[in-house]
């Protein structure tokens, strides 16, 4: 049984490791490494406001083991709660990382396909490789359908990498349609943006 909610204390070190390996080169590059991006995740759960604070991210555990994280929350807040992320990665980084962390922060807004205003957007989601096709992704889409109606949100926004076939086949059955598409440029992969509306 899959049972999904909040990330308490304990469970962040899980959290932000499942976080980081839903676009784990981008955060590497963002903080100048894999163990400075855990530690600025892990730090980001506790930090109310952030893209990735505990109270907009959900866990979905099976057999009482972390198997899967989505980081979801209204596209209206989404650029505060990126530079609030933004604040604490500067904060945690040597001065020489501030340079490439403003460019990424920059280029990567532009990157993936806007989502449309009134939504839920997904920004993050990631399945431990462990528990692959135990129905963890799967329960945390569910849950976001949940948050956005409970929300009065029409539609449930996301993005991923063009190359990422597994997750378009994963989205395409759960009802979010491909809308639009960014090529690659800037060291960045293209992305394909997807949504769900919600009748």
């Amino acid at each position: 049984m899959t049972e999904v909610g909040n990330p308490q204390p304990e469970d962040y070190p899980d959290a932000a490791r499942l976080l980081h390996l839903s676009a784990a080169d981008m955060y590497d590059r963002f903080a100048g490494g894999r163990e400075r991006a855990l530690r600025a995740l892990e730090r980001s759960l506790a930090e109310p406001g952030t893209a990735s604070s505990a109270d907009v991210v959900r866990l979905a555990k099976v057999e009482g083991r972390t198997a899967g994280v989505m980081a979801a929350f209204p596209v209206d807040e989404a650029a505060a709660r990126a530079r609030a992320f933004l604040g604490l990665a500067l904060r945690g980084a040597p001065p020489s990382r501030w340079p490439t962390a403003l460019y990424l922060y920059w280029a990567g807004g532009r990157a993936a396909p806007s989502p449309p205003d009134s939504a839920l957007y997904v920004d993050a989601l990631a399945t431990d490789p462990a528990f692959r096709r135990r129905g963890a992704a799967r329960a945390l889409l569910a849950d976001a359908e949940r948050q956005a109606r409970e929300q009065r949100l029409p539609a449930i926004a996301l993005d991923t990498t063009i190359s990422n076939d597994a997750a378009r086949r994963l989205y395409a059955s759960e009802g979010f349609d491909e809308v639009a598409y960014r090529p690659p440029g800037r060291g960045l992969p293209g992305f394909v943006g997807l949504v769900k509306p919600l009748s």
